[in-house]
């Protein structure tokens, strides 16, 4: 089987460590503490400019739930304007309405202003009120493949659920797995999915190139990592999961 891998990042940097280590996609976002949030237009650019792998970008305008305002559908629209414009390759999204199900009219608009860009509806899928009414709506508002872990907190947690998923979808659309993937945990993943593309995130810390680091000034929370320690994709764990999709 052909699988693919979508690595999950939040810079430019990682994008162009992924592209160099085989990925055949990434996910752009930033913000991946709090689920993931649509990156700057600086961002989205540079990337563009730096990769040839296919480049999706969230739209997603704050952290969340994925109600939203006019306001921040207003914003939505715009972001996607601006990848179409940029040469994105697809965009990311997901806008439910307050009882759980899927907001056809705002994602058929998204939709609308994405063109020819492949679209993938993310995991605001997990927490719809029934997966399967979810599928049918997502299917035919025409998007490409749904990011889902199985509306579990783990792709493992999910697999019956998401084995279901791709069963009942057919060829209509791709479900693809995401949510704490990790090499370890791959195989059993494609054993219980049987899913051909993989959502995953795979970085490595580094320490910065300050020589002074005062450690009693913080830019964030209390809840936090150092200002002193950087996380970018990983290639050696691309390697590795490739590794293991090659001998499945």
């Amino acid at each position: 089987m052909n699988y693919t891998l979508e690595i999950c990042l939040d810079s430019a940097e990682s994008a162009i460590i992924a592209d160099k280590a085989g990925a055949d996609r990434v996910e752009l976002c930033e913000n991946l503490f709090g689920g993931g949030t649509t990156p700057s237009a600086g961002t989205i650019r540079i990337t563009r400019e730096a990769v040839k792998l296919g480049l999706h970008v969230i739209i997603r305008p704050r952290p969340g739930d994925f109600c939203y305002t006019d306001t921040e559908f207003k914003v939505m629209l715009e972001d996607v304007r601006f990848c179409r414009e940029s040469g994105v390759d697809g965009i990311v999204i997901g806008i439910l309405n307050p009882d759980g199900t899927v907001d056809k009219i705002r994602n058929a608009a998204l939709i609308r202003e994405a063109g020819e860009m492949s679209v993938t509806f993310h995991r605001a899928f997990d927490v719809t009120l029934d997966p399967f009414q979810a599928l049918e709506d997502i299917i035919e508002l025409g998007c490409n493949r749904i990011l889902t872990s199985g509306q579990e907190a783990s792709v493992l947690e999910g697999a019956d659920l998401i084995r279901d998923l791709i069963d009942k979808a057919g060829n209509r659309i791709i479900i693809m797995p995401g949510g704490d993937i990790t090499e370890r945990k791959l195989q059993r993943v494609i054993e219980k999915t049987g899913a051909g593309e993989f959502h995953i995130y795979l970085d490595q810390e580094q320490d910065s190139v300050m020589k002074y680091c005062p450690p009693h000034v913080y830019m964030g929370g209390l809840l936090r990592k150092s200002e002193f320690l950087n996380s970018y994709c990983s290639p050696d764990r691309i390697s590795r999961v490739w590794e293991i999709l090659d001998k499945t």
